[in-house]
């Protein structure tokens, strides 16, 4: 009778020593899952950039460049006609301009304040002040702020084949 309860005194040990040991192994940070909502062409994600690595890539473009990427960021703004372009983060103060391949597929009217992934071309490009206009009538922008589109605008431009919206929670 003493050898079993020596030996459960033993394997008690032996399993809150183990328990211990474990518990200081398993990393207290869980990394988010997202859910998505696809647009377009499907995505594989692979190599996705975040908004500032793809800043960086924009700012070794020059016009007439053009890079295959796939970058997550944050969308801004979405045309509130159809849904054919979208402003999105690039970090640093700076927006992307996304217009989607062939007008084949657009993106939900509420999609601004959402996480995407975009895949597709990025470029840069610079816009004409006729272009710039219809943009922002496009937006919804008033005609004062309209007028006051006087200069073209450098803009970091993608096209993209795809788009993976984030669900809410």
């Amino acid at each position: 009778m003493s050898r079993i309860i020596a030996c459960l005194g033993i394997l008690a040990l032996v399993v809150t020593g183990c328990k211990n040991q474990n518990e200081k192994e398993v990393s207290p940070v869980v990394a988010e899952v997202k859910t998505y909502e696809y647009f377009g062409d499907s995505i594989a994600m692979t190599e996705v950039l975040s908004k500032d690595a793809m800043f960086k890539k924009y700012q070794e473009l020059k016009e007439g460049d053009t890079i295959k990427v796939q970058f997550e960021t944050t969308i801004k703004e979405v045309c509130q006609k159809k849904g054919c372009w979208m402003n999105v983060d690039l970090g640093d103060s700076k927006d992307g301009f996304v217009r989607f391949t062939d007008y084949g597929f657009f993106a939900p009217m509420n999609a601004a304040g959402h996480d995407v992934v975009v895949d597709g071309k990025a470029f840069v490009t610079v816009v004409s002040i006729d272009e710039l206009k219809h943009y922002a009538k496009d937006a919804g922008k008033t005609e004062q702020e309209i007028a006051a589109i006087t200069e073209p605008k450098v803009t970091y431009a993608f096209t993209a084949d795809g788009i993976a919206i984030a669900k809410d929670k």
